[in-house]
């Protein structure tokens, strides 16, 4: 591999590329925005059909099996449609479907076009970054991925401000109303100023591989959504998935390094870069979700938190990182930070700013008592996602950007569904435990807790004895979320040396074969 001057084709500037960001990060928020803006509004949803917690998941595991089945298939599809095409066409597909979701009348309806909308955003993500990448130039990647930063950070943390607004306000119907004129305008801007790097070439479809890799990630996407719920392994149904999942992975693999036509090109991840960053945006997936998962439960159910106070809160992080994104921006582009250390600050910030989340997570604990730790949060993703982009996208041949792009939006939502899947599960266990611990010493033979009863009134007051049922239940909740926020700070500061699997990228140099 040698390096050269050479530019993308399609480099713009002036108002062009203005515009162009604009219509890119509006997609992606649309994307990113609706993952976590149904799940405020799934008791209502589910109130309304009349259905329980299990068959009310669907509602999100649709959407997130469709999603990622679509990701890696992102290099193929823009290829033989297309970039400039497959990009609107998967607008359009969104903004359909999320008529349909918000027309539905029945939960089977629903289902259905939350699938059709997961297909569509798929196609968003990865392709807006590979995007980003061409149109701002070798030369100002910390520019572009400070843009692309703004959508993939700060959108998790809109989606429960938006939802809870609306569930408040008005009804959930709107939460897939509300993308309507956004994903038209979005649709409208790309396909009049964005460019093909290339025409559409036609290549025939390995519909081996493509059914091998539904299976695998589809499957995987089911156990991880859904093992808690079922119990893990104790139920049958995990353990034929979690058993059609490695099947079809390993099949998928073992099949497509030996096909002439591979739906997607594994041998990219042979570049350093793109496998250490497809590690790396795994663990990112971790930190960025981990929180959003937990504390939105603990101000809600704990602290009394309405939905709209509850999204205002997560707010404050994401208000840190358009702050300070920015800044990172500029020193990375300007080589006056190594991109591996600055994620490595980023991710012990990340540690710190749960650890302190823990310390605070109490009954009593209030808004003000939040700020520090979010804001710390926030400084610490600013300080990940622009180095360690630039450091992957920005440092492979112009011909291998989707792939790599795919790879690793792929590995950040992997990393966040296991994030979901670990940190929920230690939620519900460490309740139980903490529950049942509680519990067996609220005895009237324990003499504070006879004080309290008789201080209610009496040893026979049964309100009494509930209201100290409540207080148990309540302070194991407590107990179990500052549990999980611990957690997700060991996790975070225990994967934080991969940064130095990374190469340090030569910024403002292209790349060529």
């Amino acid at each position: 591999m040698m390096r050269s001057t050479y530019e993308s084709p399609v480099v713009e500037h002036g108002a062009r590329r203005v515009i162009i960001s604009i219509a890119v990060i509006t997609a992606t928020l649309l994307e990113i925005i609706d993952v976590t803006i149904v799940n405020v509004s799934l008791p209502n949803i589910q109130g309304n059909f009349g259905i329980g917690v299990d068959l009310g998941a669907w509602i999100v595991t649709a959407y997130l099996i469709a999603n990622v089945v679509v990701i890696p298939l992102n290099p193929w599809f823009a290829a033989r449609f297309g970039r400039r095409q497959y990009f609107f066409g998967s607008i359009v597909i969104f903004t359909i479907a999320s008529l349909m979701c918000g027309l539905s009348n029945s939960f089977g309806q629903l289902v259905f076009w939350r699938l059709i909308q997961g297909l569509g955003g798929g196609g968003l993500i990865s392709t807006s970054q590979a995007i980003l990448r061409d149109t701002y130039g070798i030369k100002e990647q910390g520019k572009a991925q400070g843009v692309f930063a703004m959508g993939v950070i700060v959108g998790p943390a809109l989606g429960p401000v938006i939802g809870g607004w609306i569930t408040d306000n008005w009804n959930w119907h709107w939460i897939f109303f509300i993308n309507i004129p956004v994903g038209i305008i979005a649709a409208t801007l790309i396909w009049n100023f964005l460019r093909n790097p290339a025409e559409p070439k036609y290549s025939k479809l390995d519909w081996v591989g493509l059914i091998l890799l539904c299976v695998g990630l589809g499957s995987m996407q089911f156990v991880l959504e859904n093992g808690q719920q079922y119990d893990w392994y104790d139920d049958a149904r995990i353990r034929w998935f979690t058993f059609f999942s490695l099947a079809g992975l390993a099949s998928f693999v073992w099949w497509t390094l030996r096909s002439s036509i591979p739906v997607v090109d594994l041998r990219v991840l042979r570049l350093r870069q793109v496998a250490a960053g497809s590690v790396l945006g795994a663990v990112l997936g971790v930190s960025l979700y981990g929180s959003i998962i937990i504390l939105p439960q603990y101000l809600i159910n704990s602290l009394g938190f309405t939905a709209t106070l509850s999204g205002a809160t997560v707010m404050i992080r994401a208000g840190a990182v358009m702050l300070f994104t920015p800044f990172t921006a500029i020193m990375t582009q300007r080589g006056l930070i190594d991109p591996r250390l600055s994620a490595a600050i980023g991710f012990v910030l990340l540690a710190a700013s749960n650890w302190m989340l823990a310390n605070i997570t109490t009954p009593q604990s209030d808004f003000h008592a939040l700020i520090l730790p979010l804001i710390v949060s926030g400084i610490g993703l600013s300080q990940i996602f622009v180095p360690l982009s630039v450091a992957v996208i920005g440092s492979v041949p112009d011909k291998e950007v989707p792939a790599t792009a795919a790879f690793f939006n792929l590995s950040r939502q992997i990393g966040g569904s296991v994030a979901a899947a670990i940190l929920i599960t230690l939620l519900v266990r460490g309740f139980t435990i903490y529950q049942t611990g509680l519990a067996g010493t609220q005895t009237l033979g324990h003499p504070p807790t006879a004080q309290y009863v008789n201080s209610q009134g009496g040893v026979q007051n049964h309100a009494a004895m509930e209201r100290l049922a409540v207080l148990v239940e309540s302070q194991s909740a407590v107990q179990s979320y500052a549990d999980t926020s611990r957690w997700t700070a060991v996790i975070t500061l225990g994967l934080a040396p991969l940064v130095l699997l990374l190469r340090r990228p030569r910024i403002g140099v292209a790349i060529s074969e």
